[in-house]
């Protein structure tokens, strides 16, 4: 199946031209034009608050219930009242996890992960402090930095209340087997808050197929603007006590939605998905045959991120090729091809002879950009041994192509 990149690099603005070369996705990716169109258009034609009677407010209220249903579709949600936005994945997980903490008594378990992002940590290890709850550790294996599943059976117990694990690791890019996570955690009786912040820009997302509790995502990491997402069950979203004002609606998913919403960048959340929707619109049989169940905008959104996938692994391998060929290289995850399904394509890195800060320096002068550290990863950069100066961070989307992986390698060997 042909994917045309130079059409989809084509709606990029940022892509234009002589451009740099964006390896630093996994932090934030860049945004078509009909995003940055719905940003100021929403400002131009119906900057209102909500609730009101008047035509901007209404306009207002109808976008974003709008923008509700394509998220609902994206993340294939039984309905749209599931669908909680806010500022950021963190602070929604924040709020998450403090509602449940009210939930909980002292004594009362949760499992995280030596892989996740802090995001998916420390509002788990804050309760935990505050409550007095006990915290378990599940580890990875560092051959391949996958997750142990051996060591989060031995982690769960019956007085396990809440599993949170991340899909795809924003450092590693291992996707883990969350839909036998969410068994496993219920099986001991625990809700399971999944964050997906790095699968949504590569992969389908199903909660229905998982199986998770709760869902975390940020828009800005698929090609939208900067607003969090979170999807949960409709039943606990509307029982458990979320901190609100008291005038504000208490149901959900109004009730975890605190203050006046970002309503420009949620108009921009509907364009991002609008735009993943039209790739799989273009692309059509036969990949809508892989999907008999589905049909409509969760069908087209199944197709492209489908294929997004296929191109990106594709990308994946050359960069770990280019990597692999650089004298005194390591990198750290997975890169046996027949297992790339088992990966998003980011990918960390050391060489020997350079510190990932120098390197990621000489890159940025070669107009390469990429990250260096931790990237909030700290649990694995430590059990990788690289506490101190972290690694090298390359992440790819489905805009970059096989010329800017060459590009690099090139730039990579100067050093």
């Amino acid at each position: 199946m042909n994917f045309d990149v130079a059409a989809v690099r084509a709606q990029f603005p940022m892509l234009a031209g002589n451009t740099p070369i964006y390896f630093d996705n996994p932090a934030g990716t860049q945004v078509p034009q009909r995003v940055i169109d719905a940003v100021s258009g929403y400002f131009l034609r119906m900057n209102a608050n909500s609730g009101g009677l008047f035509a901007t407010s209404l306009h207002t209220d109808e976008m974003v219930q709008s923008t509700r249903e394509k998220v609902a579709d994206f993340l294939n949600a039984p309905d749209s009242s599931e669908i909680v936005l806010g500022p950021n994945m963190t602070t929604l997980n924040f709020a998450l996890s403090r509602a449940l903490a009210k939930t909980l008594k002292p004594g009362d378990e949760i499992v995280l992960t030596r892989m996740d992002h802090d995001a998916n940590v420390a509002p788990w290890l804050r309760i935990a402090e505050d409550y007095n709850l006990v915290v378990r550790w599940v580890d990875i294996r560092t051959a391949d930095c996958t997750l142990d599943l051996d060591s989060l059976e031995a982690a769960l117990t019956d007085r396990t209340r809440v599993v949170a694990t991340v899909h795809a690791s924003n450092a590693v890019g291992t996707i883990n087997p969350v839909a036998k996570i969410a068994q496993m955690a219920h099986a001991a009786g625990a809700l399971y808050v999944v964050d997906a912040v790095q699968s949504a820009p590569h992969i389908p997302i199903d909660v229905q197929s998982i199986g998770c509790d709760f869902l975390l995502c940020s828009a800005y990491k698929f090609f939208g603007p900067h607003i969090g997402i979170m999807w949960g069950r409709y039943d606990l979203l509307q029982s458990l006590p979320a901190y609100k004002v008291r005038p504000s609606k208490d149901k959900a998913p109004y009730r975890w939605e605190t203050g006046t919403p970002s309503f420009e960048t949620i108009a921009g959340v509907g364009a991002c998905i609008d735009y993943l929707e039209s790739i799989g619109q273009s692309i059509g049989q036969p990949a809508e045959s892989a999907y008999p169940a589905f049909s409509g905008r969760r069908l087209h959104l199944k197709t492209a991120m489908t294929v997004l996938g296929d191109y990106e692994r594709e990308l994946v391998q050359h960069l770990i090729d280019v990597i692999q060929q650089t004298p005194g290289s390591a990198i750290a995850g997975i890169t046996d091809a027949n297992r790339f399904e088992e990966r998003v394509p980011t990918v960390v890195f050391t060489l020997d002879r350079a510190t990932p800060q120098q390197i990621a320096a000489h890159l940025a002068g070669h107009n390469i950009f990429v990250w260096d550290g931790n990237y909030y990863a700290v649990e694995i950069m430590n059990r990788l041994g690289h506490a101190e100066n972290g690694m090298v961070r390359v992440g790819l989307a489905h805009y970059n192509t096989h010329e800017e992986i060459e590009r690099f390698g090139a730039a990579l060997k100067a050093l």
